[in-house]
């Protein structure tokens, strides 16, 4: 569903964009950056704030692409990219989304947030959770397409065709640099 509207008291939120990932084999990548930072540049121009999210590790349950389990630390790579500028909202989490066991939802509401609008990588891993989990927390929800990326590129177009629907609005980063004001 296209933008509707923006909230009065709307965030942008910026998933995993940190030195340790940007370097991952994604075509995109150069683009997702780019886009992240106009976006930061127009939300802090306009007066609203930026959330930057880093990961910093990995819970412990077994899964296929990690049978033995076990929790995973990452004590490099772990600073945000420079392009997106300092003195916003950092938030660190150890799990694909940027709520579970973080300050994300408090820092949200002592701004009194009702809408994030979601960048960053990847698309159907930290982008659909956190996505997922701001739904959960009754905020309204948007993506930006174009400013989100995934490794495998049937995931990125299955969650922009079939999962983010049901969780929120879509927009490009023209179509919300024009409107952010």
């Amino acid at each position: 569903m296209p933008l509707s509207t923006i909230d009065d008291k709307a965030a942008l939120v910026v998933v995993d964009l940190q030195a340790g990932i940007v370097g991952y084999p994604i075509p995109e990548m150069p683009d997702v950056v780019r886009n992240s930072a106009t976006l930061a540049d127009a939300f802090r121009a306009a007066g609203r704030p930026v959330v930057l999210v880093n990961v910093t590790g990995a819970p412990g349950g077994r899964t296929d692409a990690n049978p033995a389990g076990g929790a995973r630390e990452l004590t490099e790579g772990t600073e945000i990219v420079p392009e997106l500028g300092t003195g916003d909202v950092l938030v660190t989490k150890r799990t694909r989304g940027a709520f579970h066991g973080t300050a994300m939802a408090e820092e949200l509401e002592k701004r009194g947030i009702t809408q994030v609008f979601l960048t960053g990588v990847a698309t159907g891993s930290g982008v659909e959770e956190t996505g997922r989990e701001a739904y959960a927390h009754g905020l309204n929800v948007v993506f930006v397409t174009d400013a989100m990326a995934d490794m495998d590129p049937a995931t990125h177009d299955n969650c922009l065709a079939r999962v983010f629907p049901k969780i929120g609005e879509s927009v490009t980063t023209e179509e919300l640099v024009g409107r952010i004001g």
